[in-house]
C-alpha cells in the first residue's frame, strides 16, 4: 500500500485505439442529425449500433427502435437503417410502403456487400465467414438470392463445405471477426480450394484490426483485462477472447461500471481496459473512476495505432451537418 494512500496501488494499462468507430460515429451522426432537420419521432430499424447507453441516449432525443418496418406507423417520420447493413428487401419494402429511409450501413459493411454482388456476377458460389444470426451476416446474406452464399461460422463448416464447383469459389467475411481465427479458416479454404477469390482488401475492418491488435499488446502483462461493451456485439466479443488467449488469466466484458465484479479484483497490480467500436468513451472513463475509488490508480495510455478515417454523411443530411 502507498504511503498516504488508503487504497491498494493499481496500474491501468488503457489500449488506444479503443472504443468509437467511423462508421459508428457516422451512424450516431446520422440518427441525430435527422432528429434535428426532421424532429422526432425517426424511426430506427434494429439497434443503430449494439450498445445500450447509445441507444437509450437517441431514444431520449426521440428516435424510435423498431425491429420490422411493419412496426412503423402511416406517416412523413424517417426510417433509419443500422450501421450493420440490411437485406436489400428491406429498401425495396420500404420502397413499396412509400417510406422516406436513410442507409447508415458502415461503408465497410457496404464494400463487403459489393464484392458479394460482383463475385456473384461473374458466376461464383460465395463462403461468407461469420456469425449465425448476426445482423450484418444476414444484411449481407440478403444481397444475393438464396442459396447463393454459404455461411461459414468455424473451422469444421470449412473443412466439411463441400462447393458444387470448387474453381468458382469466392470468400467474403463479416467486419467485426476474430482476425486469428478468420486466417485459420482462409488458411483451410486455401488449402482445400487453391482457386478460390479472395476480396481485393481484407474485409475484417481497420477497427477491429486495430482494436484487436491493442489488446494483444497488452493482455500478456495484465492480470485482468476489461472489455467496455455489448454482449450482443460481435467485436466487443473478440475483444475479450483475444485478451483471454493473449495470457490474461481474467478477461470480462461489462457494458458499465455498475457490471464490475469487484472480487476478481483482489490483490491484481495490472488492469487492461479497452472499449469495442460500439462503446462511447463517457463509459471508460466511468470504469477508471469506479477503480480509482478503490485502488490509487495509476492510468497509463498505450497508443498501437492512430485512426484518423472518416465517411461521408449522407446526402439528405450534409446540409443539416455544415449548419
Amino acid at each position: 500500500m502507498l504511503k498516504g494512500s488508503q487504497h491498494p496501488p493499481l496500474k491501468i494499462l488503457l489500449c488506444a485505439p479503443r472504443g468509437f468507430c467511423a462508421g459508428v460515429d457516422r451512424a450516431i451522426q446520422i440518427v441525430e442529425l435527422a432528429l434535428t432537420k426532421f424532429g422526432p419521432p425517426v424511426y430506427v430499424r434494429h439497434e443503430i449500433v449494439h450498445n445500450r447507453y447509445v441507444v437509450e441516449s437517441l431514444r431520449s432525443k426521440g428516435a424510435v427502435f423498431v425491429e420490422e418496418l411493419d412496426e412503423v406507423p402511416d406517416g412523413d417520420a424517417p426510417v433509419i437503417f443500422s450501421a450493420h447493413g440490411v437485406a436489400k428487401s428491406v429498401p425495396e419494402t420500404a420502397r413499396q410502403k412509400n417510406i422516406f429511409y436513410i442507409d447508415a450501413t458502415c461503408p465497410l459493411v457496404s464494400k463487403v456487400h459489393m464484392e458479394a454482388e460482383q463475385r456473384h456476377a461473374t458466376g461464383h458460389d460465395i463462403l461468407l465467414i461469420g456469425h449465425s444470426g448476426h445482423p450484418e451476416v444476414i444484411g449481407t446474406m440478403g444481397q444475393l438470392p438464396d442459396g447463393a452464399v454459404t455461411l461459414i461460422e468455424n473451422i469444421e463448416d470449412a473443412k466439411n463445405v463441400q462447393p458444387a464447383d470448387p474453381d468458382k469459389l469466392a470468400y467474403i467475411t463479416q467486419t467485426t471477426l476474430s482476425v486469428d481465427d478468420t486466417k485459420e479458416v482462409i488458411d483451410i479454404f486455401r488449402s482445400r480450394f487453391p482457386n478460390i477469390r479472395a476480396p481485393h482488401k481484407d474485409d475484417i475492418c481497420y477497427a477491429t484490426t486495430n482494436r484487436q491488435d491493442a489488446v494483444k499488446q497488452i493482455a500478456p502483462d495484465c492480470d485482468a483485462m476489461i472489455v467496455v461493451g455489448a454482449p450482443n456485439s460481435s467485436n466487443s466479443q473478440r475483444l475479450r477472447e483475444v485478451a483471454e488467449r493473449s495470457g490474461c488469466a481474467i478477461s470480462i466484458l461489462i457494458q458499465t461500471a455498475d457490471d464490475i465484479d469487484w472480487g476478481l479484483f483482489n490483490g491484481k497490480r495490472t488492469v487492461g481496459i479497452t472499449a469495442g467500436a460500439s462503446a462511447p468513451e463517457i463509459l471508460v472513463d466511468e470504469v477508471i473512476d469506479a477503480f480509482r475509488k478503490r485502488f490509487d490508480v495509476q492510468v497509463e495510455t498505450k497508443v498501437t495505432a492512430t485512426e484518423s478515417i472518416s465517411f461521408k454523411l449522407p446526402r439528405s443530411l450534409q446540409n443539416v451537418a455544415a449548419e
